[in-house]
């Protein structure tokens, strides 16, 4: 297993972002396992959080753009680039404006700001999705595609065709995530010349100057478009090179705005909130179809996770037997309700039970058609996250088990005698106080049956 990494310690950069122009100051900061990427508006009263989550993409318009509850997150695909593409998987970024410094256009200052604090590993294995079949998502009004597919490592190739002569097709591959920071991470940001009129005829590009943005010239310039060129760029004279882009600034690569546009995609991935094992193609590629099909891919993957079913080898010797959870648990028959423990760590509890028809409850739930009543499958589920919080004291004989909450109860599917019931009990929060919460599931017949989210306390034995 891969362990979950974040940077040492905090690291602040300034800029101005390139579509409000507005100064702005972003602070890197160490993040808690399992928080992922989060943005906090230190700017605002409360200081509103906003997490890097594909559904709360508003709009695609000049760049991707947050929102949630009002609070406004804009351009930050160079930045979630850059966190990916240094292997990070939990970092806070403060903010005191809503549009992220845009710097040269590229990822280049992020990676080297975080490689200049370092990165340390957590205790917590990373989370991976496993790609098993192609999905994709298209674009119909612009012909854009893309599609991730079986394979062992996170790789990307993006395929761009813009139909001009001064910028025709181009392809980009990125093998492995690790070549990112050399090969992928200072492709700067592109326009052509026609957009950069329209934003600025609109006033919608008051950050931007020759530094942080190649500019393609697909048309001729007409003196009155270079005047208000010379103007917004703050320069005495704007030229066109033998490459059809504006000076002062060099290409990096052949082909830099197909890797630019295979960095966006970097980033705009990371909206999904899990790193994919399989090969992404992008063809033409572009905010919209990038974060629209990181939303498919988040809502496919939350419907996995939430209907996958461990498998468990019920032939090998449990973990507990009936006589140790016995010795465990204060319950008794007819109420004890888990029969076996078959794997425990410090944040999870897997138990089991064989339904039989024997079961008391069955003389009076349904006899012609007997169901195992619901509140006893989550009565069995908490009494198997029972077993981990009480495996915390060492004399749990002397401790009992008392609920105090119960959210989010779903039933799925009937239990009936002769299904082998599996609890799967997980921490949301760890155990603090013998307070434990978690998140528990039952399976049974290779579905998901039922699924609570639990709260209880242990106390001593009066």
């Amino acid at each position: 297993m891969v362990k979950q990494k974040t940077i040492k310690t905090e690291i602040s950069l300034n800029g101005v972002g390139l579509h409000t122009g507005k100064e702005v100051t972003m602070t890197f900061k160490p993040a808690p396992i399992n928080n992922g990427f989060t943005f906090v508006r230190i700017d605002l009263e409360g200081n509103p959080i906003i997490e890097a989550d594909a559904n709360y993409v508003v709009n695609t318009q000049r760049g991707t753009n947050l929102e949630k509850l009002g609070v406004k997150i804009q351009t930050p695909e160079h930045v979630l680039a850059a966190l990916v593409g240094c292997d990070l998987d939990n970092v806070i970024i403060e903010l005191n404006a809503s549009e992220l410094p845009i710097m040269d256009g590229s990822s280049k200052y992020f990676v080297e700001a975080i490689e200049k604090v370092g990165i340390e590993e957590q205790d917590a294995d990373r989370q991976f999705y496993v790609v098993k079949e192609v999905i994709s998502f298209t674009d119909e009004a612009s012909g854009s595609e893309i599609l991730v597919m079986p394979n062992d490592d996170y790789s990307i190739t993006t395929m761009v065709d813009f139909g001009t002569k001064v910028l025709g097709t181009q392809n980009a591959t990125m093998k492995s995530i690790s070549e990112f920071k050399t090969e992928i991470a200072n492709s700067r940001t592109f326009s052509f010349l026609h957009e950069l009129e329209s934003l600025l005829d609109n006033g919608l590009i008051k950050g931007g100057d020759l530094n942080n943005a190649i500019v393609y010239v697909d048309k001729e310039i007409s003196p009155n478009t270079m005047e208000n060129l010379k103007k917004a760029f703050g320069k005495d004279s704007i030229s066109v090179k033998e490459n059809g882009i504006l000076d002062n600034l060099t290409l990096h690569y052949p082909n830099e705005a197909a890797r630019h546009k295979l960095l966006d995609v970097v980033g705009d991935l990371s909206l999904i909130g899990v790193r994919i094992k399989g090969k992404v193609i992008a063809n033409k590629p572009g905010h919209f179809v990038n974060t629209q099909f990181a939303k498919k891919l988040s809502k496919i993957i939350k419907i996995e996770q939430k209907n996958h079913v461990p498998t468990y080898d019920l032939n090998l010797p449990p973990l507990m037997d009936i006589h140790q959870i016995m010795n465990t648990l204060p319950h008794r028959p007819p109420f004890l309700l888990i029969d076996r423990i078959i794997e425990m760590s410090d944040t999870h509890v897997v138990g089991m039970k064989n339904v039989t028809m024997n079961e008391n409850f069955f003389v009076g739930h349904f006899p012609d058609a007997p169901v195992m009543p619901g509140v006893l499958i989550v009565e069995a589920m908490a009494q198997t996250g029972g077993i981990l919080v009480l495996s915390t004291v060492p004399d749990p004989e002397n401790y009992l088990t008392y609920f105090m909450k119960i959210d989010n109860v779903k039933f799925k599917h009937k239990v009936l005698p002769g299904d082998t019931l599996i609890f799967k009990c997980d921490l949301i929060s760890p155990i603090r106080r013998g307070i434990c919460h978690m998140q528990a599931n039952a399976y049974a017949n290779g579905k998901l049956v039922a699924e609570a989210e639990l709260m209880a306390q242990i106390a001593k034995k009066q």
